[in-house]
């Protein structure tokens, strides 16, 4: 069902003690306000408005072209806050829902049922409620002997006995947009903050006998709103909670969900199974029947069907399927690993290829390298890529030896099927199909260390 949201995001947010605006805070990976402008399109809504205010600017700029943007200079309260929004008022005629910018958890069902109803019933203006066992200084519902809607009252203004009142005002509502215009008209500010309350012109239309109607919330944990770092640690634990439910109902064992968290916008495919302490975030895609985990940490990384990632930290990179990395790996930016791959315990890769079936199994640090297929990259293998100045790129082609204890002083290319001897400082190219041996030849002095000793003990005798 068509409807218009108006997202009321210019307060300050004192209680946060934070100089980013508080809807850019993010909850399960997105902003705050994404969630709500998300839960806005899914429900139906074909046209969002937002008032910003505090460092408006900057939630402005986020929003891009998402939404409509009205400014309020002055923050004096949520009722003049819609009147700053005089132009989608003037020229919507279908329900306006007003929402606060810091409601992440609404869903996008109870969206379209409230507005549903709305219509339905023919009110003037619906409300949003929720019962809590702890109210706090949320606005109260107040309602007659009948059940039926009369007002909301805020709490700094309620008498003792309304503050018993435990159900209250999610802050979200939806209007008959001309007559909540007619409205905003006889708002006044006299209450204890002396601010203008959208609130007031619910009890306006009341007493003019428009119907008023409360819509009470199923699930109360939708109605959190964010204003305050405990807050958000509530919502957040909320999302999180409902993405895991999401992807183990897809076919996803999720061994211990209390110590797993997932960001909103992940992707992870049928059979895969997640150890306890794993951390997927941002556009992370995994694929089906995957081990992740435990103690392991994906940021935006793709990883393909049947790999293992044990103990590690992967970013922004590409791991192919078949492969097996960890435990205690580090794979970087730019980083592709390509089918059967494998980067094993204490490896670091950094804007590389690792070619089909290739292996780097354990303490080395790969960085702009170009490996082929078949390789093995021995213990203690080191990249160097940086002079202090530019960063260089290696070639390692097909099928070749990389013995342990090596340097690859980049720019340098090691040819197909080659090898190089253990302990090596590669500093040229490696032709095809030969042995670099790059050390000095050993030498054995007889009797020198029995010699030493005999030394340093005399002198520590005078």
């Amino acid at each position: 069902m068509p409807f218009a949201g108006l997202i009321l995001a210019a307060g300050m947010s004192r209680r946060m003690k934070t100089e980013t605006p508080k809807v850019l805070h993010k909850v399960c990976g997105l902003p705050i306000i994404d969630h709500v402008i998300s839960n806005l399109q899914k429900a139906g809504c074909e046209r969002i408005a937002t008032v910003v205010g505090h460092m408006g600017e900057l939630v402005s700029e986020h929003i891009d072209n998402r939404s409509e943007i009205f400014w309020q200079h002055e923050r004096l309260g949520t009722a003049h806050a819609v009147m700053q929004a005089k132009g989608l008022l003037d020229t919507y005629g279908r329900t306006v829902l007003v929402i606060p910018g810091d409601v992440p958890a609404v869903r996008p069902e109870t969206i379209s049922r409230m507005v549903a109803e709305h219509e339905a019933g023919g009110a003037a203006a619906t409300v949003l409620t929720m019962e809590l066992d702890d109210p706090a200084a949320y606005g109260r519902i107040v309602r007659d002997a009948f059940g039926d809607f009369t007002a909301i009252v805020e709490f700094k203004d309620a008498s003792e006995d309304i503050r018993q009142i435990r159900e209250v005002s999610t802050g979200i509502i939806a209007f008959d947009p001309a007559k909540l215009k007619d409205a905003l008209q006889y708002i006044g500010n006299k209450n204890a903050q002396g601010e203008y309350y959208l609130t007031d012109a619910l009890m306006i239309l009341y007493e003019a006998g428009h119907g008023i109607q409360a819509v009470l919330l199923e699930d109360c944990d939708e109605g959190i709103g964010i204003n305050s770092r405990q807050d958000l640690a509530v919502a957040e634990a909320v999302l999180k909670g409902r993405k895991l439910d999401e992807v183990m109902s897809s076919g996803v064992t999720v061994i211990s969900p209390e110590t797993t968290f997932m960001d909103f916008d992940v992707v992870v495919g049928q059979d895969t199974v997640i150890h306890p302490y794993t951390i997927l975030t941002g556009r992370t895609v995994v694929g089906r029947r995957c081990e992740l985990g435990p103690h392991t940490t994906l940021l935006s990384a793709v990883v393909d069907d049947d790999s293992d990632v044990c103990h590690s930290y992967a970013r922004e990179c590409h791991i192919g399927p078949q492969c097996k990395v960890g435990p205690y790996a580090y794979i970087r930016p730019g980083t592709e690993l390509r089918q059967g791959a494998k980067a094993g315990s204490f490896v670091e890769i950094k804007n590389s290829v690792i070619g089909e079936g290739s292996k780097v199994p354990h303490l080395s640090y790969i960085g702009d390298t170009d490996v082929g297929s078949g390789v093995n990259i021995g213990c203690g293998t080191v990249v160097c890529n940086y002079d202090g100045f530019k960063k260089y790129r290696t070639t390692i082609e097909d099928d070749a030896f990389v013995g342990s204890n090596t340097n690859l002083v980049a720019p340098v290319k090691v040819g197909k099927g080659s090898y190089i001897a253990t302990g090596s400082t590669i500093t040229a190219d490696v032709p095809e199909g030969a042995l670099a041996v790059a050390r000095a030849r050993q030498e054995n002095k007889e009797g020198w260390a029995e010699r030493k000793r005999r030394l340093a003990k005399a002198d520590k005798d005078n």
